[in-house]
């Protein structure tokens, strides 16, 4: 690396959703079939912190640059932007999922981790979905699993069959 060259410091990636953003009071849109997928995105700018997950992302921003990747779709970027500003997280860059894209996060998720990790180092991979944080971890990332949101069936079931966040 040149003199000129600036340092990269390492990335601490969160997921949003019952990692940062607390999606309780909007699970009922999950539980009714056909789901109210509408619904529960417009429902996001709502979502109380979940105080773990933000205290660590304030934490991280010290030695890493925070970025952000969620299942949420594109067309919430704004919505997701304006409430990462509000609740005081670190800014950073936020990858979503394409509108139309339906594969599970698993998937999706470690596309993204696989592209990052080919230009510097990704320190660690934060999310509350355990099919994510096994495949992140058998790719060789470090991951911390965000446990400390209530259960969520509905939006788990929905991570993985339905690729929707």
């Amino acid at each position: 690396m040149s003199e000129s060259s600036p340092v990269r410091r390492p990335l601490a990636v969160f997921d949003l959703d019952n990692t940062l953003a607390d999606t309780a009071h909007r699970q009922h849109f999950l539980e009714r079939r056909p789901r109210n997928w509408a619904g529960f995105f417009a429902a996001a700018p709502a979502d109380p912190p979940l105080p773990r997950g933000v205290a660590l992302a304030l934490e991280s921003a010290a030695d890493c640059e925070v970025a952000y990747l969620t299942g949420r779709p594109e067309r919430c970027r704004r919505d997701t932007l304006e409430w990462l500003e509000r609740h005081g997280l670190p800014e950073g860059r936020v990858w979503m999922r394409g509108n139309a894209d339906r594969r599970p996060a698993r998937v999706t998720k470690l596309e993204v981790l696989g592209r990052l990790a080919r230009g510097r180092e990704v320190r660690m991979l934060v999310d509350d979905d355990e099919l994510v944080c096994q495949a992140a971890r058998a790719a060789g990332f470090t991951v911390v699993l965000a446990d400390w949101a209530a259960e969520a069936p509905e939006l788990q079931q929905a991570q993985e069959g339905e690729g929707r966040t």
